[in-house]
C-alpha cells in the first residue's frame, strides 16, 4: 500500500481534525502519500480530492468540526453510487481509506468494503456515543462537558428564581449524551428514547421533589424522546404555581474546543487506524475498551446496538433527592 485516503462523513463532531492529523501524520511517518476526501461520501463521488501533507494539518489539533467539511449523502445507498465512488478511488490511485463518522458512516464503510472488496477502516466519531465496540467515541466528551457548561449557567437562573427548568440535548435514537450530561449536571430527571417517562410520571416526581423541599429542579429530555417545548406545555399546566422553563441547547453541542480526552482519544484512534489498515485488518472499526485500543468488525459494529448504563440511571434517581 502506497497511499491511502481519509475522509469524515455524517454529523459533524469535535476532534475530527485531531483524527484526520493523527491519520495523516502516521502515514506519512510510513512513507505513505495521503489524499484527503472533501465532504465525505459526496466529495468520493464528485473526485473532490486534495493531497495532504504535514503542513496540511498543522494547527488543527485544537480546532472544533473537520477542515475536510463533511456532508451526509443519502444517495450512497445506492449501489451505482458507491460503484462511482470506488472507481473514482481506483482512479485516484487510492489503495485503502480511512473514514470517520458516526452510525451511518459505519454502514457505509462496510458497504464499500462489501460490495467491492476495498480496504477501509473507521474511527468512531460521533457526539452521541451510539456505535457498538467502543466504550467512547471522538467528540462525546467534548459535547457532554459543553452541554454541562451550559446547563450550570441555567441553573443559576433556575435557583435564583426558584424555577424548574426542561433542557433538550441531541440524540434523537439514542440516550447516551442526555445520561452522561444528567449525571454530571445533577438533574434531578432524565428522559430517553431507551426509557421514557410519562409525563403524568414526571408531575407526581416533581411533586414529590417539592414536598422534600427542593426549589428548583433541572430535567434532561433527550431530543428523540419528545420536545422540550411541548413538555414545558404539559408541566405548566398541571403545575400552575410553578414557574417552568425551557431551553434547546441545539447545535453548540456539536461545535466547541475539543477537550482533552477527545484530541487524546482522536489521537491514538488515527495512530491505530493506518496500523490496521496497512496491516490488512479490514473492514475494522478502531476502539476502545478501558484504556485499551481495540479493533472491532464492521459486521459487528453495524449489527449490534450499544445499550445505556442502568447504574447511571440510578445514581440519577438516588440523587434527586
Amino acid at each position: 500500500m502506497k497511499k491511502i485516503g481519509v475522509l469524515t462523513t455524517g454529523g459533524d463532531a469535535p476532534g475530527m481534525n485531531a483524527a484526520i492529523r493523527a491519520v495523516v501524520r502516521t502515514a506519512l511517518s510510513y512513507g505513505l502519500e495521503v489524499t484527503g476526501v472533501e465532504r465525505g461520501f459526496r466529495g468520493l463521488y464528485e473526485k473532490s480530492f486534495v493531497k495532504l501533507t504535514s503542513r496540511s494539518v498543522s494547527g488543527i489539533i485544537n480546532k472544533g468540526g473537520t477542515f475536510l467539511k463533511t456532508i451526509r449523502f443519502p444517495e450512497f445507498k445506492e449501489y451505482g453510487i458507491r460503484k462511482a465512488c470506488y472507481e473514482n478511488l481506483e482512479k485516484e490511485g487510492i489503495e485503502g481509506l480511512v473514514i470517520i463518522g458516526g452510525d451511518g458512516s459505519s454502514k457505509g464503510a462496510y458497504y464499500l468494503y462489501n460490495d467491492f472488496n476495498f480496504p477501509v477502516v473507521l474511527i468512531p466519531a460521533s457526539i452521541d456515543n451510539d456505535l457498538y465496540g467502543t466504550d467512547c467515541t471522538v467528540g462525546f466528551d467534548t459535547a457532554v462537558n459543553t452541554a454541562v457548561s451550559a446547563i450550570d449557567n441555567i441553573r443559576d437562573t433556575a435557583t435564583s428564581h426558584n424555577r424548574t427548568f426542561v433542557i433538550e440535548v441531541m440524540g434523537r435514537e439514542s440516550g447516551n449524551l442526555a445520561l452522561e450530561v444528567a449525571l454530571a449536571c445533577g438533574a434531578e430527571i432524565v428522559i430517553i428514547p431507551e426509557v421514557k417517562i410519562p409525563y403524568e410520571k414526571i408531575v407526581y416526581l416533581l411533586k414529590e421533589q417539592a414536598e422534600k423541599g427542593k426549589i428548583s429542579s433541572i430535567i434532561i429530555l433527550a431530543e428523540g424522546a419528545g420536545r422540550a417545548e411541548d413538555l414545558t406545555a404539559f408541566l405548566q399546566k398541571a403545575l400552575p404555581e410553578r414557574e417552568i422553563r425551557y431551553s434547546v441547547l441545539g447545535y453548540i453541542q456539536r461545535g466547541g474546543t475539543p477537550t482533552y480526552l477527545t484530541r487524546a482519544l482522536a489521537t491514538r484512534f488515527g495512530m491505530a487506524a493506518v496500523d490496521i489498515l496497512l496491516k490488512e485488518k479490514h473492514p475494522y472499526m478502531v476502539g476502545i475498551k478501558g484504556n485499551e485500543i481495540i479493533y472491532t468488525p464492521l459486521k459487528e459494529v453495524i449489527s449490534n446496538q450499544t445499550s445505556i448504563s442502568e447504574a447511571h440511571l440510578e445514581i440519577i434517581k438516588r440523587m434527586a433527592i
